[in-house]
Parts: structure tokens; sequence; C-alpha cells
């Protein structure tokens, strides 16, 4: 078992280059007229938030970067200053400074999400039939399902970048990363190559075509969570079922994967189940079946949480390493009613909630200076930019007051460092930006 596992791991570091954090570009302009010790000297003004994006931007200012300890250097700095000395001398390791980073990044994200008011950046998804699923990752959004095409927006342009188009079946579900987009289309997975627009699409075997509701993969591997309760692992690209897990009693609806190779998966009973990819066995129940099914689950590695939310408008969160619960709470969170809540994730109590200020609905309005392109890869959009504000008080009593042209309901939620993206049903896609 141990040396499958081994092999497993090779090939999926062999497989998938997407989720290194190294850029992969070698050269930058400046590079062309400083040596490494000047572009050294110039990053060594930056503080550490600053130094974290420059490390993005090419290879070579990534191993500049590394190489010379600024990271680290900031961090002592800070330490200094916060305990008042003259000077730290000692050695300390790149987790610790990692660590401690992400610690200042999360403070700062935690404290954005408090503003008294919020811009927002609304613009049309260019779907006939409204979004029912997207994606946000590495400052894209990928959107789509029922109308049969999807389409990967930047968040910083607003631009559509890429455009595919689904074949004549169903699609349940999607994901992409930096190469390709995986789909479940029907009955199997379909791998589109990002840029060049290639699809593959695996094929049915005999009495394992049963209908998938969800999907979720890291390479090289999909798990499809199925109508018969089972979640089925395919090898994406021998395009075989390598494993079945009988994990419910009914169908699986959503899931959510860790990097320990544990998969959660939810049913429309209402039950919460985890499984050992490793070992293709059931490792734990989080929730027995229930009144209502389970919508929608979320794992947070930082904290070893899984959220999860049902069709009955509550929430749930449990800690995956002990598999006990920490809080239920009867809420919607960015739903229907198209107020934006923020919750504590640790005790499930609600720290603000957001919709659109009346007075500042029309701030200004941009549109891309490709706009009157017809090509999908320079799609344009006609971007609103507005203001929400913070809500005082008890929401659930006040939201008749509020306007519902204000707070259309909201169909999908993801959330960045500092930023939310939400989808409504009349089709525009939004994004909070909380400076």
């Amino acid at each position: 078992m141990e040396l499958e596992n081994h092999k497993r791991k090779k090939t999926r570091e062999n497989l998938s280059p997407t989720f290194s954090s190294r850029p992969t570009s070698t050269r930058t302009i400046i590079n062309q007229y400083f040596t490494s010790d000047i572009v050294c000297h110039i990053l060594s003004y930056l503080d550490q938030f600053d130094l974290i994006r420059c490390s993005t931007v090419c290879k070579s200012w990534h191993d500049t970067i590394h190489s010379s300890h600024l990271l680290t250097l900031q961090y002592w700095k800070r330490k200094v200053d916060a305990l008042g000395l003259s000077s730290v001398v000692g050695t300390v390791s790149e987790s610790t400074v990692n660590k401690y980073l992400e610690e200042i990044a999360m403070k700062q994200h935690n404290l954005c999400l408090q503003n008294e008011s919020v811009i927002v950046n609304q613009w049309n998804g260019c779907h006939s039939v409204g979004i029912d699923q997207f994606r946000m990752k590495m400052g894209l959004v990928l959107s789509g399902l029922e109308d049969k095409v999807m389409r990967i927006w930047s968040l910083d342009s607003f631009k559509c970048l890429e455009e595919y188009s689904v074949p004549k079946l169903e699609l349940a579900d999607f994901d992409f990363d930096e190469s390709k987009i995986v789909g479940l289309v029907g009955t199997r997975i379909c791998i589109w190559r990002r840029h060049s627009g290639k699809r593959s699409m695996s094929q049915e075997h005999a009495g394992t075509a049963v209908r998938g509701f969800c999907m979720r993969y890291i390479d090289p591997e999909a798990v499809v969570g199925c109508g018969d309760g089972t979640a089925r692992v395919f090898d994406m690209y021998s395009r075989n079922c390598s494993r079945i897990i009988k994990m419910h009693n009914g169908p699986i609806t959503c899931m959510a994967l860790t990097d320990d190779e544990l998969v959660v998966s939810g049913s429309s009973l209402g039950s919460i189940r985890v499984a050992d990819l490793s070992s293709d066995q059931v490792a734990g129940t989080l929730r027995s079946a229930g009144p209502a099914g389970i919508k929608s689950l979320c794992y947070n590695p930082g904290s070893y949480s899984v959220f999860a939310g049902s069709t009955s408008g509550h929430a749930y969160c449990w800690d995956l390493r002990t598999m006990k619960p920490l809080w239920e709470k009867k809420i919607i969170v960015g739903g229907i009613d198209g107020v934006l809540r923020i919750l504590n994730q640790g005790t499930g109590e609600i720290t603000s909630s957001y919709v659109m200020d009346k007075n500042g609905m029309f701030m200004g309005r941009a549109s891309s200076s490709s706009s009157s392109s017809s090509s999908n890869n320079n799609r344009g959009a006609f971007i609103e930019k507005m203001v929400a504000r913070k809500l005082s008080g008890d929401v659930t009593t006040d939201i008749d007051r509020i306007p519902k042209d204000l707070r259309p309901p909201i169909t999908c939620l993801a959330v960045g460092m500092k930023k939310v993206v939400t989808t409504h049903n009349n089709k525009f896609i939004r994004l909070w930006r909380f400076q």
C-alpha cells in the first residue's frame, strides 16, 4: 500500500505543474538593465506584503527574494519593533517565517471584512440562462453551466479571457487550473486544454454509467460523487475508473478534497462522511442522515474546519481532526435574501452584513477598451462601479425595509483575500473589494 501511495504521489508531481507557487516566467525587462544585487537592494525597501507580490512576478525575482532572505529580514524587523529591542540575533526556519506572514495576512483580511463600506464592481456574465456555478482562483473566475458555455473572467480587467463550448450533455460540475478545465459531463470526465481549446472525454464503461452530481480533482485523479451514493475515483489521463467507495445511501450532492487524500462528501439525505482515498475506506461520519439535504461543502486547510450548508438554511462546522461539531446555525449566508453576511468561522456568529447602498449605486461606469471586439478572447464587459454599506442591527427583522433591487438573490459565492465574488439570478457577477 505504501508503494502504491508513493507511485500515486510521484505521478501527481510529474503530471501536474499547476500547484507550484513558483512563477514559470524566467526574465523581466528590469533584469536586462540591473544586476541581481541591484534588484535585491531595490526590493529590500519593500514590506513583506509587497515582497510576496513581487515574488510572483517572475522566477528571477522569486529566486532573488528567497535567496537573499528578504522575507526573513522582514520577520526579524517586525519582531524587533514588537519587542522594543535594538536588535535580535538568531536563525529562523522558512516554515516559521511563512506561518508568521500567513498570520499577518489573515489579520489584515479579517480587519478588512469589517469595513463600513465596500467597493463593488458588477458586470454581465453573458450567460443566456444565468450562472449556476463558478470557481475562483489565481485572480480568475470560471462561470457557466446550463447554457452549455463556460467562460473565464479576469478579476483585474473584468474581461472574458477564454470561452469553451460544452457537449450536448448535462454539465454537472467543473473546476480549473493553469493548464486545463475539468468538467463532469453526464457520466464522463471531460478535459479542456486551456488556450488551445482542445477537448478530451473519458468513455463510459459497461455497468458503471451512473449519473454524477459533483466532482473534485487533484492531479492525476478526479473524484465523482454519484447518484448511487458512491464516490468513483478516475485517473484523468488513462480515463479509467480505478476505485469505487460506497459512502452514502442516497445521492452525493457535494464534495471537498484535502491534501491528505481525504474526501468529504454530503448527500441528499443529509449525511456527511469522510473517506480515505489511500485505503478506499470510510474513515468517519460527521453527520448522520437528517431532515434536510446537504447543498454545499467547504474545507479550510488552515483551521482543519469543514463547513456545510443544508437545503433548510442551516450552516454547520466540524473540526476534521477530531470529527466533532464546532457549531450549527440557522442562517442564510449569501442566499435568497441577497444579503452578504460575514461569519466568524470559529463560533458561527455574524460579524457583519452588507447590501448595495442606494445613494452610491452608480459611482461611475467604465467600459473595457476592447468591448467592441467580437473575439471571445477579448470580450469586453460593461462595468458598473457601486458601493455596498454595512448594515447595523438585526438584519432579519429589517430585511423587508431594504428594496429588493438592492439585494438580488445570491446564487454562488467564493471568498479570496480581501475580496468576495458573488453571482446572481439576474446573470450578473459582482466583485466585492474589502480595502
